[in-house]
């Protein structure tokens, strides 16, 4: 049994050094989680809109659509609410909503359902201008989240997650869209912009 304690303390210590490992630090450059794709696109006033055009900096992601009956209000709420504590705290980085429903959702129908946040669009995009095949693509792969109409709804299955996109283009945390945790977020803002 004697023999047996240096394997069991060296496998322990394996296992917590594997489950240290999932977790993301926003200090360590490697802690990469995801590599978002290009996409392209318009926003709600019809200016074109490029993922690349965000390299160099960190930004905010999620998924709506302006016709959703469920979590896209309270989800866009929220957002909000991170944008304004954002200017609050002179921490501002730019937030990017992509519509999962791109027929539907034109710049003017997008443009309208900010404005009912009071979205400040200096510094947050609404997109849309690409196909459903695209976005849903998109979503599946660069943020590993589902994106895609419910049979026989005008209703999407997607993401209520925020994510935190960083300068080379990596997803590198995802906060929950409906119950903020709008102090890690903030936390976590300040940390990438100092």
């Amino acid at each position: 049994m004697k023999k047996l304690w240096p394997l069991v303390t060296i496998v322990f210590l394996c296992l917590l050094a594997g489950c240290a490992g999932n977790e993301v630090n926003l200090d360590d450059e490697f802690s990469m989680k995801l590599e978002v794709d290009e996409l392209e696109g318009v926003n709600q006033n019809e200016k074109p809109f490029s993922v690349a055009e965000k390299d160099g900096e960190f930004w905010l992601a999620n998924f709506i659509f302006t016709n959703c009956d469920t979590v896209c209000p309270p989800m866009t709420a929220n957002m909000a609410r991170v944008q304004r504590e954002m200017k609050e705290s002179g921490v501002e980085v730019p937030i990017v909503s992509f519509s999962i429903d791109p027929e539907r959702d034109t710049p003017d129908a997008l443009e309208e359902y900010g404005n009912l946040y009071k979205a400040d669009y200096s510094k947050w995009d609404f997109v849309t201008g690409y196909d459903q095949e695209t976005i849903e693509r998109f979503a599946n792969v660069s943020f590993m989240v589902p994106a895609s109409k419910e049979e026989g709804t005008d209703q999407y299955m997607h993401s209520t997650s925020i994510f935190l996109v960083d300068k080379e283009g990596f997803v590198r945390e995802s906060y929950s869209g409906l119950d903020v945790p709008l102090e890690d977020i903030m936390d976590d803002l300040k940390k990438v912009t100092d």
